[in-house]
C-alpha cells in the first residue's frame, strides 16, 4: 500500500472559483510522486507512491473513487511519461506544465506543498498544458530524435578517426574534404588492410578530388605505429556499425509514415520532379521524405522558399499534421518563442527581445531563415533589408517568424505556396526604399531623376 502523508492545509487560501473543480496535481520524481486531490475527496488528500509499474496503476486506482477527471504533472526529464500514458489510457485528461509556471509562493518548499500548490492552480484554471502531439506522431518524435543521437555518435567517432591520423601524421584529411566520402573511406581501409605505399594509396583518389595524386601520396607518408592503427579501425567499425542503425531507423520510420492517414484529395495531382534535385547527403534520411509529407500534410511545404524536407519533418515530429491547437498564427509563433515578448512597465518598454524557449522545430526555422540569404524570393529579400538594418541575428528570428506563419496558413489552410501574394509586399518595400532613397539624395543636395528608357 502506498505511504499516507499527514495532510495539511496550504498556508495559501484561494477564494478564486473553480474552474475545474475535479482536479488533481501530481509532483513527479525519479522514485517518488506526491499526489493532491481536493480535501472533501479522501481523508487524506496527499499521498506518496513509488514509480514501479504497480504502483503507477495503484495511483490510478485511487484517482477514480476520488472523482478525479483531470491531472496536473510537473517534472524533470522523461520520468512522467509513463505515468502520462497510464493516466492517459484510463481516460484521464492529462497536461504536462511547465515548471516556471508553477513556480511556488514563497515559503517552505517541499514535495507536498508543491503538489498542492499543483492541484490549486490547475482547479482555478491558472495553468496550461504543453503541447504534445498524437502518439502516432509521438512515436515518430522518439525515433527522430533517437537518430539524431546516432547521427552525433557516429560524428565523433569521425572525429576519433581524424585524431588517430594526427597521431600519425597522415594528413589525409586535410587535402581532401570529407574522410567518410569515397576516397577518404576506400584509403583508410586499404591502410588497415596492411598498405602502406603512398603512391599505391594514392591511386584511390577519385578523379573529382582537387587534390592532386601527388598531393595525395605526400599526406600520406606517416608513421603507422600500432596503437594508432587498433584505435583507427575500432572507429572506422564503430562508425559503420552507426551508419547501419541509421539504414534500420530509415526502414521503421518510413513504415511509420505510410500508417498517417492521407490528406490529399482526389482530384490532387502527385508532386512535381523533386525540388533538393542533390544526391541525399549521408545524414539524411534515404527514402523520398518529401512524398510522405505530401501526402500527410496534404500541401508540398518544401515549395516555401528555405524550407526543405528535413524541416517539414521537424514540423511533423514536434506538433503534428495538425495546427488548430494554435488558433491564431501569432500563437503559434508565440510557443516556438520567434515573437518579441514585450517587458512594459510604467508606460515605458523595459526590454522586447525574444524569450528563451528549448523548441526544435524554432531550431531548424531558423537554419532555414538563414539559408534564405541567397534566395531571390521575397522572403531571400526580406532576410537581407532586415539584415542591414537589424543585423544578422535579429533578421533570422524576424524571418524564422515570418516563415512558421507562412506555414502555419499553408498547413491549416492546405493552400500551395504562392509566390505572387507578396506581390504587393514588394511593390510597398519597393516605395518606401525610393522614398528613402529621394531624402538622402536632397539631404545631400542631389535630385534623383529617372533614367530614360532606351526604345
Amino acid at each position: 500500500m502506498p505511504k499516507r502523508k499527514p495532510s495539511r492545509k496550504p498556508h495559501w487560501s484561494p477564494s478564486a472559483r473553480r474552474l475545474e473543480p475535479h482536479a488533481a496535481g501530481v509532483d513527479i520524481g525519479a522514485t517518488e510522486i506526491y499526489v493532491a486531490v481536493p480535501a472533501d475527496r479522501d481523508p487524506h488528500p496527499v499521498r506518496r507512491f513509488g514509480t514501479f509499474t504497480r504502483e503507477l496503476e495503484q495511483l490510478a486506482d485511487w484517482l477514480k473513487p476520488c472523482g478525479i477527471e483531470t491531472v496536473a504533472m510537473e517534472s524533470t526529464g522523461v520520468f512522467w511519461i509513463p505515468l502520462f500514458q497510464i493516466l492517459e489510457d484510463r481516460g484521464f485528461r492529462v497536461g504536462l506544465v511547465n515548471a516556471r509556471h508553477v513556480k511556488n509562493v514563497p515559503g517552505r518548499k517541499t514535495d507536498v506543498a508543491d503538489c498542492q500548490w499543483l492541484q490549486d492552480l490547475h482547479a482555478v484554471g491558472l495553468l496550461r498544458a504543453s503541447h504534445r502531439p498524437p502518439q502516432t506522431i509521438g512515436a515518430l518524435r522518439s525515433l527522430w530524435r533517437h537518430r539524431e543521437s546516432l547521427v552525433q555518435m557516429a560524428a565523433v567517432h569521425i572525429q576519433h578517426v581524424q585524431k588517430a591520423l594526427d597521431q600519425m601524421n597522415i594528413q589525409l584529411h586535410h587535402v581532401i574534404s570529407d574522410i567518410t566520402g569515397t576516397t577518404g573511406l576506400a584509403i583508410v581501409e586499404a591502410v588497415l588492410a596492411g598498405e602502406r605505399n603512398p603512391k599505391q594509396l594514392a591511386r584511390l583518389r577519385d578523379p573529382r578530388i582537387v587534390a592532386s595524386e601527388e598531393t595525395v601520396a605526400e599526406a600520406l607518408i606517416g608513421n603507422y605505429r600500432p596503437e594508432h592503427l587498433f584505435v583507427l579501425r575500432q572507429s572506422l567499425q564503430a562508425y559503420r556499425q552507426y551508419q547501419g542503425w541509421m539504414a534500420d531507423w530509415d526502414r521503421e520510420i518510413e513504415r511509420l509514415l505510410g500508417k498517417l492517414e492521407s490528406r490529399l484529395e482526389p482530384d490532387q495531382k502527385l508532386l512535381s520532379s523533386p525540388k533538393d534535385r542533390h544526391k541525399p547527403r549521408r545524414n539524411e534520411p534515404r527514402f523520398d521524405l518529401r512524398t510522405y509529407l505530401y501526402r500527410i500534410f496534404g500541401v508540398d511545404l518544401t515549395e516555401v522558399p528555405g524550407v526543405n524536407s528535413l524541416t517539414a519533418h521537424t514540423l511533423l515530429t514536434e506538433v503534428g499534421p495538425d495546427l488548430h491547437k494554435f488558433p491564431p498564427a501569432a500563437a503559434f509563433a508565440s510557443w516556438l518563442g520567434l515573437c518579441p515578448d514585450n517587458r512594459i512597465s510604467g508606460g515605458q518598454i523595459l526590454s522586447v527581445r525574444t524569450r528563451k524557449v528549448v523548441n526544435r522545430l524554432a531550431g531548424a526555422l531558423r537554419m532555414a531563415a538563414q539559408s534564405l540569404h541567397r534566395s531571390q524570393s521575397y522572403l531571400g529579400q526580406y532576410f537581407r533589408r532586415l539584415r542591414t538594418r537589424l543585423g544578422t541575428p535579429a533578421a533570422i528570428t524576424a524571418a524564422a517568424h515570418k516563415l512558421a506563419r507562412v506555414l502555419y496558413h499553408i498547413v491549416t489552410t492546405r493552400q500551395p505556396y504562392d509566390q505572387s501574394v507578396f506581390a504587393v509586399m514588394e511593390a510597398r518595400a519597393r516605395h518606401r526604399q525610393f522614398i528613402r532613397l529621394k531624402k538622402q539624395a536632397v539631404a545631400f543636395g542631389f535630385q534623383l531623376m529617372p533614367l530614360a528608357r532606351v526604345p
